[in-house]
């Protein structure tokens, strides 16, 4: 399932991970994108400000500060800002990511 149109016309985001698609929402002081996975990916340990996310579909398995959790659809996940983090995700991830600052992407 593909995002709807009202999300897809979003302006994308530059992901340098293949077969990674974001939809950027810009706020003033913050980011929302909506990412979809259309290929299995590794996510290399990186840190930022802080992230809130909500799986859509799929699943990911995120290492945050060296604890690794499997989250699926509906659960929710919070990366503290500066925690290293990593993670594992399936072909068919869908989340949506809140991040604490204007220029992430």
């Amino acid at each position: 399932m593909k995002y709807p149109d009202i999300i897809s016309k979003l302006p994308k985001i530059g992901v340098p991970i293949r077969g990674v698609n974001g939809f950027l929402l810009q706020g003033h002081l913050s980011q929302l994108v909506f990412f979809e996975f259309n290929e299995d990916a590794v996510i290399p340990k990186h840190s930022h400000s802080a992230q809130w996310g909500i799986v859509v579909d799929g699943e990911i398995r995120l290492t945050i500060s060296g604890i690794e959790t499997t989250y699926r659809k509906g659960d929710s996940y919070y990366i503290p800002a500066g925690a290293e983090h990593s993670g594992i995700i399936t072909a068919g991830f869908k989340a949506i990511d809140f991040f604490d600052q204007p220029d992430r992407y």
